[in-house]
């Protein structure tokens, strides 16, 4: 009984398997967003100042970040939770395939997240008149509370690995 317990146990992490498919439609639906927005930008390039070119770039910089945070936990948390993804006769591995723990997907996760945070802040600089001083403070007051977190969250790791590296020696 016990075996059989725990060997469904075992499987249920196959649950997560079609949230990682969710996320691949997730991907697809920012490739059709960054296509939208390339083609508006490439459509207007001839009128467009050059504040709004560099609002464009980082529209299109900013929705980059977000299918790479995609990828990024895609791949590291089927690998870590559900199976491991066999594509050796892939000419093109990804080098990080593989070697990326619960730790250093959470420390992405996290430095993502600061990055979309930031080129998003850097958009509303660009177009301040547009904010009030209560949505800028706001989306400042956000942004620290992300740079925050990811500090802390890195502290934590630091601690931990410091703490295992001297029960070991």
């Amino acid at each position: 009984m016990e075996h059989l317990l725990e060997r469904g146990i075992f499987c249920s992490r196959w649950l997560l398997a079609p949230f990682y498919v969710g996320l691949i439609g997730a991907l697809a639906a920012l490739l059709v967003s960054f296509t939208q927005e390339l083609v508006h930008f490439l459509a207007n390039i001839m009128t467009t100042s050059s504040t709004d070119a560099i609002l464009a770039s980082l529209a299109l910089i900013d929705l980059s970040l977000a299918g790479n945070l995609l990828i990024i936990v895609i791949f590291s948390g089927y690998e870590n939770f559900v199976s491991k993804i066999d594509v050796k006769d892939a000419e093109d591995q990804l080098e990080w395939k593989g070697k990326v723990d619960f730790t250093g997907l959470k420390l992405k996760l996290i430095a993502s997240i600061v990055a979309i945070s930031g080129i998003h802040l850097l958009k509303v600089f660009m177009d301040i008149p547009k904010y009030s001083d209560e949505q800028i403070r706001w989306m400042i007051i956000i942004h620290c509370v992300f740079v925050v977190s990811g500090v802390l969250l890195a502290l934590m790791d630091y601690l931990v690995l410091t703490a295992k590296k001297k029960l070991y020696q």
